[in-house]
């Protein structure tokens, strides 16, 4: 592994700050944590609409906290909302978000030295899966990550099914999107961030040492991470299985995120 010595670089460095992507106002975000979180952010919401069939204190709740945020706030059948989020899973409530604005990679430094701790991002390589994604994002948050990275293509973005599998999290921690996750990853380097994957054949996560400042890339479902990518990392950790003969080859990305993470939040204590 390496000796986790880098060259200072300059705090700050303009060029690796994306540009920051604004969603269309489309984003349909339902369920009662999410939408609860939505509003209380202030993520900018144009309508709010409530199940018909909510319990009154319940929908006298999500109506004053719907107002408050400047909403709209409608009452409609249950049918509707089902129709509108694809599933019977919403709960009673669901939201029209304004825009998702994406946060800048700086932005994400500048909230680690604000807390002045060593910069702890997550980096997802084309993570497919909106329930994938949203797990991650609820681990890093839960995690103490500083934020999440995604690419512009090749991988989800910040959906209503995110927002929901995320249990609210998408709401709570910056995420930025980026034109292009090697350079970014580079970029990193150059901060003195130390890069590592998570891949079969890398080292033990008990032999890697992910204190300090760290950014964690986690592959796709199918094939992992980027052959690029890979090799730009500074080093790749596996997590260790039973013995035997299981007919399962690896962990869920969302699963090895989680242990992982949680593996580095221990080691930063």
């Amino acid at each position: 592994m390496d000796n986790r010595k880098r060259a200072e670089m300059p705090e700050r460095d303009n060029k690796m700050t994306p540009a920051k992507a604004e969603e269309k106002p489309e984003t349909l975000v339902w369920g009662k944590n999410p939408v609860t979180e939505l509003l209380k952010n202030g993520a900018g919401v144009d309508t709010l609409m409530v199940s018909d069939s909510m319990e009154p204190r319940a929908a006298g709740y999500f109506t004053a906290l719907g107002r408050q945020a400047g909403a709209v706030v409608k009452r409609v059948p249950a049918g509707k909302l089902q129709k509108l989020c694809g599933t019977a899973d919403h709960q009673g409530v669901a939201a029209w978000a304004a825009r998702i604005q994406y946060a800048e990679v700086e932005d994400i430094l500048a909230a680690a030295r604000e807390k002045n701790e060593p910069p702890f991002l997550v980096l997802c390589d084309g993570v497919e899966d909106p329930h994938n994604l949203g797990a991650i994002l609820r681990s890093a948050l839960l995690c103490g990550a500083h934020g999440v990275i995604i690419p512009k293509r090749g991988g989800v973005g910040i959906t209503g099914t995110v927002m929901k599998s995320s249990a609210g999290a998408a709401a709570r921690i910056p995420v930025a999107r980026v034109a292009n996750l090697s350079q970014t990853i580079r970029q990193l380097k150059e901060k003195n961030i130390f890069v590592y994957c998570a891949d079969l054949g890398g080292e033990p996560l008990e032999r890697t040492d992910l204190s300090g400042p760290v950014a964690l890339v986690l592959g796709s479902e199918g094939a992992g991470p980027g052959a690029l990518v890979r090799k730009l990392c500074d080093g790749a950790v596996t997590l260790s299985m039973a013995g035997g003969e299981t007919g399962v080859d690896s962990y869920n990305v969302s699963v090895a995120a989680g242990i992982l993470m949680y593996h580095i939040m221990e080691c930063r204590r």
